[in-house]
């Protein structure tokens, strides 16, 4: 039979151009038959094909020379995308047998001296089998990536055939593996014997790498780990022993795989890693990088920094050793535009620093790579990219973990992270205070006290070793060794050795006991010089701890910040840092873990949302509510208890509000065991021993916020309250009692704590304990300003509980109206009594009273100079206009209460089926007329009766509140004064006829009073009145934008806080003012400045509301007499709004705002007016050019005519 004559050169020519040309004239005449129609190649055509030639090299590898064999298997590997997987599948069984077979024969007559003559023919066995076994593979990858490109279009709702399923399921990678092992077999052949030159050796290896190189750019098969460990078996053979290395084919092929291949970015490093420890050849590994340091990026491309990236980061954990050879050419990389590659090197440097460290030998060298690659860090703490500066972030957390501590190091990364958290970027942030975090956690001051970082504790020990270090050191200018100081010289010394010689005299011998004497000195000296150096050594150790500590402090006020950032990752990672902070400790951490308390609040409709707040309850449950193991239930329950009460301990109301909110969640949730419920009564309720003030206080703060979840918390322990802290307890202590009456209060939650909860509690009557022990805790005389408080709750709580609150609270006016204006009696006044004063006062105080009647009031009330009768009517007019308020709330509430019990009437009538149509709808006439009727009684009541009915008691006190208010020189007392102006405030709430009469004197109050808290009620009075009578208000806000002004800034903040609340919520118009909450912005005090900022982006949400003020705004600004370059901020900020508005919309406005304030130009009379136009006219995008023009020939002086 012919035999072929292959020449492998013209063979890999063709195979490359295009392998369908191949000639394959001497193929099996079945195959001719099916060339013009492929799809005819079936196995049974296939078999009879294959069959034979399977057979012939299984006999004799020769075989394959044999033209038509050799054609046959081309033509099959030509069509393999119209062959079935069993074929190709047998084509590869049969290279593979064929190449394995030469192999072995090869090795047989390789070293025998009989058979050189062999070799020739063997070489051309082993290049057809080579030249087959890549074909074969290329045409089984293709296969492969055609199946897994198909795989998705199978999916759908149709389920595939049973039959269909089975009918292409081939699995290549056992033969894959077979198959590179094969070739791991041919290449430990001595193949220099073989192919004589390097350019036939390199091209065999060429037949063998190729495929690897092409299973590898598979992605499925570089996930396989055998598969992967198999072809770097191969390369690495291939580089070890046939210089696959040397030609930089080797290094071609690494590159080119980092450049287009990312998959492949670890598995390159993964190959040199192997090939450099396990064959020791490390020189593939330097070219690669060195070729990489050299290589410039594209600032566009993205794709291979990134894969480069991976690859060095990835070769840097595995071969430090290699990696830390090359850093000097790889950190020309630093100065890349590629921002991944930055980021690599930063990790690289971090883990030659891990490496660094592990090393057993620590010379000077060794030092000073340290100090580079740490100053390489220090330094990209301010790389332009915020991805970078993350990065070295990351880095520093896991060099924490380090044994090696570098406490320079770390205090230089401690105080650059606190720097960090001042980033504009977010991600930086959250990172900087991770890091913080884990310092805290890995810091080195562990040896000699504890883990514990409290600087009271480090600053005592820094002291006591200084005094101690200062006790041992003589003073300055005391000589250190005994005798006196060289006060006389001795003449001898001063001549000079020339003129006289120095006689040789003796040394005189010393006796024992001097020799003693010295010996004992010696060694005294010695142990001082010792402890001076040990002191020296602790006390260095002290001063770095509380260098560090210092720095934990500073970080702590901006992480407080940080926790009211908008990205709530960054808010969880400030709370875990206070969490981290409170267990070692740190003094300063306790005001930031006050402040989470607020995080509470934070909206809960989005997954981050909710995401904070159980995050900061877990926090508080791990922090206050989870007692150690060790503790018995007993013991745990009391650990719970004082920590709960312990949160109350100088809180503020607001925290106090958020706390509330926080416990009443964790009831809700079943956090708290009622066990710690039972523990807290008792130290509520305990009386035969004395406790603190504040324990029994934070008791009932607690209980009470607890009863807002689960009010049968208090009802269940009315008696407790009734003995504590409504009886002798709570008279000396008004802050328990107060907060004994907001407990009870919960007994009946209102608004919506009302709707959420399904326990409803029947109201007491009047002459129940609790109302007669509320009410007279009103009466208990004291003039401290905690009574207020009290009383406040204590009709509050009447309002809550009592069946009739009216007619108790009337009760109480009227005794306490006796006891302001009558004679003191030695005995309780009876109710007759009372009524009469009440009758007789009533008549002094007729509502149209005349001159002379006013006189004759100021007589009666004495004009209270002496304090305690102006304490008194304070207190009364307190009691009066609180019970006024709440009188309203619960006309309110019995409004309420009637259209319940009528829709519940109508539900039950609506079911009842024997009634006919008319009935029904006359009903429902009588219905909706009744509560019309009902809603308009409430009215009136509130309009006309409370405060101007014959027979209410509140009316003889709106007369006298605004004769007190309008005589403040008269009535000077400034309590009396803040009382009054309450009282009025909160009267002129229940009525618009009274609001309209004493509104003039209300804003007189306002402009006027000297007390920065009257003039803040003032404002948060009219605000309410905004809201209830709003024709009333609406022509009176000027008057309110001008306490924006006010030189109190807890009047501003007020005036600032009730503005934000009514235009927001759209209850007073916004006319021109507007300008005046824009100077707000550059306030001196940061938390006006913070509001005003929260009030124009909360706005600027709101149908184009910024930019529909703009104008006016600006022509209040640029106006005044504002510094410009508060002038400018103020602009910029408030344009920023108008530029993140709907794109489609932005031109436009910038447009239409252009030309408003280009037409200012114009009429500017003076430099700064026109700078002012024209910095606002540079900020916008406007794309004018007659604008643009005339801001460019500037400010122009025009003199009028003489």
């Amino acid at each position: 039979m012919a035999t072929i004559n292959f020449d492998i050169n013209d063979a890999l020519k063709d195979y490359m151009s295009d392998p369908t040309a191949i000639p394959t004239p001497e193929a099996d005449s079945a195959l001719f038959e099916c060339e013009n129609e492929p799809e005819l190649l079936t196995n049974p055509v296939l078999n009879g094909v294959l069959n034979p030639i399977v057979d012939a090299v299984a006999d004799n590898p020769d075989a394959i020379m044999r033209a038509a064999n050799m054609d046959s298997l081309q033509f099959l590997l030509k069509y393999t995308s119209f062959l079935p997987t069993h074929a190709l599948s047998k084509v590869f069984d049969l290279v593979m047998s064929g190449f394995s077979a030469e192999a072995d024969a090869v090795h047989g007559d390789i070293d025998s001296p009989d058979d050189e003559g062999t070799l020739p023919h063997h070489k051309q066995l082993l290049e057809i089998y080579g030249f087959l076994l890549q074909w074969t593979i290329a045409a089984v990858e293709t296969k492969a990536a055609e199946k897994s490109s198909a795989v998705p279009m199978a999916r759908g709702r149709g389920k595939a055939k049973r039959g269909a399923a089975n009918v292409d399921t081939w699995d290549s990678t056992t033969q894959l593996q077979a198959a590179l092992e094969i070739m791991c077999k041919v290449m430990r052949l001595k193949l220099s014997k073989i192919f004589l030159t390097t350019s036939e050796r390199d091209t065999f290896i060429g037949l063998l790498t190729r495929p690897v190189y092409m299973i590898l750019e598979s992605e499925q098969r570089a996930k396989n780990t055998s598969i992967r460990m198999h072809c770097f078996k191969v390369l690495c053979v291939a580089v070890k022993h046939h210089g696959h290395g040397y030609d930089t084919a080797a290094q071609i092929n690494v590159i080119q795989n980092l450049t287009y291949f990312e998959h492949l970015s670890e598995p390159m490093a993964e190959f040199l890693h192997i090939l450099a420890e396990t064959y020791d050849y490390p020189q593939l590994t330097d070219e690669v990088l060195r070729e990489i340091s050299n290589k410039e990026f594209n600032s566009n491309d993205t794709r291979g920094p990134k894969s480069v990236s991976a690859f060095i980061t990835k070769l840097s954990e595995l071969t430090p050793r290699l990696v830390i050879k090359q850093m000097t050419m790889l950190a020309k990389q630093l100065d890349s535009e590629s921002y991944t590659l930055r980021c690599a090197l930063i990790e690289v440097c971090g883990n030659m620093i891990s490496h660094l460290t592990k090393q057993e030998e620590r010379n000077e060298n060794h030092k000073t790579q340290l100090n580079a690659f740490f100053d390489v860090l220090e330094e990209r703490f301010l790389d332009i990219n915020p991805y970078c500066r993350c990065r070295v972030l990351q880095v520093y957390m896991k060099l924490c973990d380090l044994e090696q501590k570098f406490p320079k190091r770390r205090q230089k990364a401690a105080e650059l992270a606190c720097r960090s958290l001042e980033d504009k970027s977010s991600n930086v942030r959250r990172n900087a205070i991770k890091l913080l975090g884990t310092l805290i956690k890995t810091h080195p001051f562990t040896v000699m006290h504890g883990a514990q970082l409290n600087r009271k504790e480090w600053q005592a020990r820094f002291d006591k070793v200084e005094d101690e270090l200062n006790a041992l050191k003589p003073p300055p200018g005391v000589p250190e060794f005994g005798g006196e100081g060289n006060t006389v010289v001795d003449g001898e010394l001063l001549d000079e050795a020339t003129q006289v010689e120095s006689p040789q005299k003796k040394p005189k011998e010393m006796t024992d006991e001097e020799k003693m004497a010295a010996i004992k000195k010696a060694q005294e000296e010695a142990a001082t010089s010792e402890a001076i150096e040990k002191l020296t050594l602790t006390r260095r150790y002290y001063g770095e701890a509380l260098k560090f500590i210092d720095v934990l402090h500073d970080a702590t006020g901006t992480i407080c910040q940080l926790l009211g950032a908008r990205n709530k990752s960054e808010v969880i990672e400030a709370i875990d840092y206070f969490e981290i902070g409170d267990a070692y400790n740190i003094e300063q951490n306790k005001v930031g873990i006050r402040r989470m308390l607020r995080l509470i609040w934070t909206k809960g409709n989005s997954d981050e949302g909710k995401g904070v707040q159980t995050h900061l309850i877990d926090c508080y449950r791990r922090l206050f509510f989870e007692a150690p193991d060790t503790f018995s239930p007993n013991d745990a329950a009391n650990y719970v208890a004082r920590n709960m009460i312990s949160l109350t301990f100088g809180a503020t109301p607001a925290e106090l509000t958020s706390l509330e909110q926080l416990l009443a969640t964790m009831m809700k949730g079943g956090m708290i065991p009622e066990v710690v419920v039972s523990k807290l009564w008792q130290v509520y309720g305990v009386q035969k021993r004395e406790i603190s003030r504040t324990q029994r206080r934070g008791a009932i703060i607690i209980l009470g916020m607890l009863a807002t979840a689960n009010p049968e918390i208090v009802v269940g322990e009315i008696e407790t309250m009734l003995r504590t802290g409504l009886a002798s307890h709570g008279r000396s202590d008004l802050q328990l009692a107060k907060y004994t009456c907001i407990a009870l209060r919960r007994i009946n939650p209102a608004g919506r704590q009302g709707k959420e909860t399904a326990a409803k509690f029947s109201r007491l009557p009047n002459d129940h304990a609790v109302c007669t022990r509320l009410a007279a805790i009103t009466e208990v005389p004291s003039d401290s300003k905690e009574w207020y408080g009290l009383a406040e709750q204590a009709i509050s709580a009447i309002y809550s509980v009592a069946k009739h609150p009216d007619t108790l609270c009337s009760e109480i006016i009227r005794r306490k109206t006796k006891a302001v204006f009558g004679q003191p009696q030695s005995r309780p006044a009876s109710r007759d009594e009372t009524t009469q004063l009440t009758q007789q006062f009533t008549q002094n105080l007729d509502p149209h009273l005349s001159d002379p009647t006013v006189t004759q009031l100021g007589s009666q009330l004495d004009k209270p100079k002496n304090r305690e009768n102006a304490i008194s009517l304070s207190q009364l007019l307190f009691i009066v206009g609180h019970v006024a308020i709440k009188q309203i709330v619960h006309l309110e509430l019995c409004e309420l209460d009637f259209k319940r019990r009528k829709q519940e009437k109508e539900k039950l009538a609506s079911t009842d089926q024997d009634k006919g149509n008319e009935d029904a709808k006359e009903l429902d006439l009588i219905g909706g007329t009744s509560e019309d009727d009902f809603t308009e009684i409430m009215t009136h009541i509130r309009e006309r009766e409370l405060l101007y009915g014959p027979n209410s008691l509140l009316r003889v006190f709106g007369p006298l509140v605004s004769e007190i208010c309008a005589n403040n020189t008269t009535y000077a007392d400034k309590g009396l004064q803040a009382a009054a102006t309450l009282c009025l405030a909160k009267l002129m709430c229940v009525s618009s006829e009274y609001c309209e009469t004493n509104l003039p004197l209300l804003i007189t109050i306002m402009e006027r009073s000297p007390d920065a808290i009257v003039r803040s009620n003032a404002v948060i009075a009219l605000g309410d009145m905004a809201v209830s009578f709003n024709h009333l208000i609406d022509e009176n806000t000027d008057f309110l934008y001008r306490r924006l002004a006010d030189s109190d800034a807890s009047v501003k903040r007020t005036c600032l806080m009730t503005l934000t609340f009514l235009i927001l919520a759209g209850q007073v118009k916004v006319k021109g003012q507007l300008g005046e909450m824009a100077k707000c912005l550059e306030d001196e005090d940061r938390r006006i400045a913070d509001l005003a900022r929260m009030f124009f982006t909360e706005l600027s949400t709101k149908d184009n509301a910024v930019y529909n003020h703009f104008v006016d705004m600006f022509g209040l600004l640029s106006g005044g007499d504002m510094e410009e370059e508060n002038f400018r901020r103020i602009v910029r900020f408030l344009l920023g709004f108008v530029e993140k508005s709907n794109w489609k919309q932005q031109d436009k406005h910038a447009k239409q705002l252009s030309e408003k304030l280009a037409a200012r130009l114009a009429r500017c009379e003076t430099e700064r007016q026109w700078n002012d136009v024209a910095f606002a006219l540079g900020l916008l995008p406007h794309k004018n050019e007659e604008i643009a023009k005339t801001v460019a020939e500037g400010f122009k002086v025009v003199q009028a005519a003489a």
